[in-house]
């Protein structure tokens, strides 16, 4: 793959965090998300699952910005996004799979209309749609997490396929 090749693959992952669009991702990034997921399945902020979509985006942001946010400053800019989170997450996936599964465990839940411990394939589809994803995006990285084909994406399958969009930058992924 060329470097311009890469470059467009890494700021299209950069843009999925920078959910205002302002040039840099940040905590209010993360509260914007948990905010319109809870606004999309009808959850209140205050009860128990809001409380945690607020926790685990809290410390997503923290792991991003102890990875990322070289200068300090509370921000992590597109620069600081490529030259250090990418490359840190590609060295270990796991770190980031770990930095994620507290809101990835807390969106689940928030999604999961059934108490099941899993969302449904629609679910996640919505859930992906209000995050940013265009429709077509939305429905095949849904479908593709049902591992199983049983109709629901449990967290361990959400959280793997995250890691892995974000720290496998390889043609056509």
């Amino acid at each position: 793959m060329d470097s311009a090749e890469y470059e467009r693959k890494i700021a299209h992952r950069f843009a999925a965090f920078d959910q205002d669009g302002n040039g840099y991702i940040d905590r209010a990034d993360f509260n914007a998300a948990a905010a319109r997921l809870l606004a999309e399945f009808g959850t209140t902020a205050r009860c128990d699952k809001g409380q945690a979509l607020y926790t685990g985006a809290e410390a997503f942001w923290q792991g991003m910005a102890g990875i990322a946010d070289v200068d300090g400053d509370q921000r992590v800019t597109r620069e600081e996004f490529v030259g250090g989170a990418v490359k840190r997450l590609r060295d270990n996936p796991e770190r980031f799979a770990e930095i994620a599964r507290p809101f990835l465990r807390a969106a689940i839940a928030v999604a999961d209309g059934e108490g099941a411990g899993s969302a449904s394939v629609s679910a996640v589809e919505r859930a992906l749609v209000v995050l940013g994803a265009d429709d077509a995006t939305a429905g095949l990285a849904a479908r593709g997490l049902d591992a199983d084909g049983d109709g629901r994406i449990a967290e361990q399958d959400a959280v793997a396929a995250l890691a892995t969009y974000f720290t496998v930058i390889a043609p056509d992924a």
